[in-house]
């Protein structure tokens, strides 16, 4: 008779996740000043699925959107602090969604010699490709990895 096992207590917090965001350089600087994130060109998509305890990751492949200069660091790191996207009225037709975050103390670290250490880089001769998701999870130890640099 197999041993009897116990249920695992109910838990009201999820586990933390880690995110990457894809964001250029200029719009990072402004959400570090404001204390938020953005996702998806201001959509509100995938903005709602990062929940407060989560930490996320900038990863800026240019200065600016349109005809920046290449970057290709990880500019920043935050968590989340924020239950709910939020809409901001920039303009009468922009209106991007946010997410408040507290922004941590950090150096960018360029992502080109971390290429071959990320799981979330499967293939090193293609290392960009994943950064072309914008917002999405990745695991504690990659994470780990590329803050442990960013302290420095």
């Amino acid at each position: 008779m197999p041993p009897k096992t116990r249920p695992k207590p109910a838990t009201d917090t999820p586990e933390q996740r880690f995110w990457i965001n894809t964001v250029s350089l200029d719009h990072v600087e402004a959400a570090t000043e404001g204390g938020f994130t953005q996702a998806d060109h201001g959509a509100r998509t995938r903005l709602g699925r990062p929940r407060p305890g989560d930490d996320m990751i900038f990863y800026s492949p240019r200065t600016s959107l349109h005809k920046g200069t290449p970057v290709q660091q990880f500019t920043a790191w935050a968590t989340i602090t924020g239950d709910e996207p939020y809409q901001v009225d920039i303009t009468d037709d922009f209106r991007p969604w946010r997410l408040a975050a507290t922004f941590h103390p950090c150096t960018p670290v360029d992502t080109r010699p971390l290429v071959d250490r990320l799981s979330l880089i499967p293939d090193a001769a293609h290392w960009g490709l994943p950064f072309r998701r914008g917002l999405f999870t990745i695991p504690r130890e990659d994470f780990s990895m590329i803050c442990a640099r960013m302290r420095r």
